[in-house]
């Protein structure tokens, strides 16, 4: 009855006369689930979740789709941060460096930090991703509401619109949203659930913050074999903006993009690669050695990949950003 109650949908709206296409078809599977969720559930909630996730969804990628070839930055920290706090100024200057570069900065919308980072980038370079709470109302007068703010019910979905799009990822100090925050974008690397990202710890020449919080994860998740020794590698904190910059730049040097299917995966580059360099590499990296080559021009390489290996491809990225350009 669903299958039918689409395809006649489909029909009626013309969609069915266009070529079958990967859109045509995730827009087919979208109507069945909605059909097939009213048609087994009684309780009206899971209606009412599922709407507002899909409309906040559709939201976020109007708002974002004119800046899709736009690079991004997300800052994330904490909303009560002061206007007369140095972390204030660094998530300031921050976003106006990273504007005067070219890229755009994705922030929460709401006050402290969010804020800091409008601020710097602009109204025309800031995209705004608020969360609705009774006690944060409305976005910050940085975000132009009328054209690149888009306001969500829901946690998870807000999540989803603040690290979509970006390119790389920058944590200031902040409560338990950050931290909610900082450990998402890590689970995310290290799954492979998002792509790869430098993910940048923010804070003033004489914090702790971060080490701090380091400390835990060292002696508490990695020393416990929770996690792989070797995850420092998915962060590095950062106590200037010029390391900021700098670990922005070094991640971009070489590497462009990943992709991974059929158990391979593979890295496109700006630089070609040499067999000299697949050797350094095959060293370097052990663990994705197996089948590693460059393709016929170099602008390349790709190698055995098992889904798993997450920090291990992020140290691959390190080696390739490494090799003399």
């Amino acid at each position: 009855m669903s299958d039918q109650a689409v395809e006649a949908f489909l029909r009626d709206s013309g969609l069915a006369a266009q070529p079958e296409s990967e859109e045509l078809e995730l827009v087919r599977g979208l109507l069945g689930d909605v059909l097939a969720l009213v048609q087994s559930s009684h309780d009206v909630g899971d209606l009412r979740v599922a709407s507002t996730a899909m409309r906040e969804l559709l939201d976020a990628a109007r708002v974002f789709s004119p800046w899709r070839q736009r690079p991004k930055l997300t800052v994330f920290g904490s909303a009560r941060t002061p206007r007369s706090s140095p972390h204030y100024e660094l998530a300031r200057e921050l976003s106006a460096r990273m504007a005067r570069r070219g890229w755009m900065t994705v922030s929460g919308a709401g006050p402290g930090i969010m804020q800091a980072a409008a601020e710097g980038a602009g109204l025309s370079e800031t995209l705004g991703v608020n969360i609705e709470l009774p006690f944060e109302q409305s976005s910050n007068r940085y975000v132009d509401a009328e054209s690149r703010l888009v306001e969500m019910k829901y946690f998870f979905t807000r999540k989803v619109a603040l690290t979509k799009e970006s390119l790389a990822f920058a944590f200031f100090p902040g409560g338990l949203g950050t931290l909610d925050e900082v450990f998402e974008i890590l689970t995310l690397l290290h799954t492979g659930k998002g792509g790869p990202a430098p993910v940048a710890l923010v804070d003033v020449p004489d914090g702790t913050y971060w080490e701090s919080w380091w400390r835990f994860i060292q002696e508490s998740v990695i020393d416990a074999n929770y996690v792989e020794a070797d995850a420092a590698h998915l962060v590095r904190i950062c106590h200037s903006l010029d390391d900021v910059e700098d670990e922005l730049e070094r991640f971009y040097r070489n590497y462009v993009a990943f992709e991974h299917s059929n158990g391979r995966g593979k890295l496109d580059l700006r630089r070609a690669v040499t067999p000299e360099d697949l050797v350094v590499l095959r060293a370097r990296v052990p663990e994705l050695a197996g089948g590693a080559e460059s393709s016929g021009d170099g602008s390349s390489i790709a190698f055995d990949f098992d889904g798993r290996r997450y920090v291990a491809l992020r140290r691959l990225i390190d080696a390739v950003n490494n090799l003399e350009i």
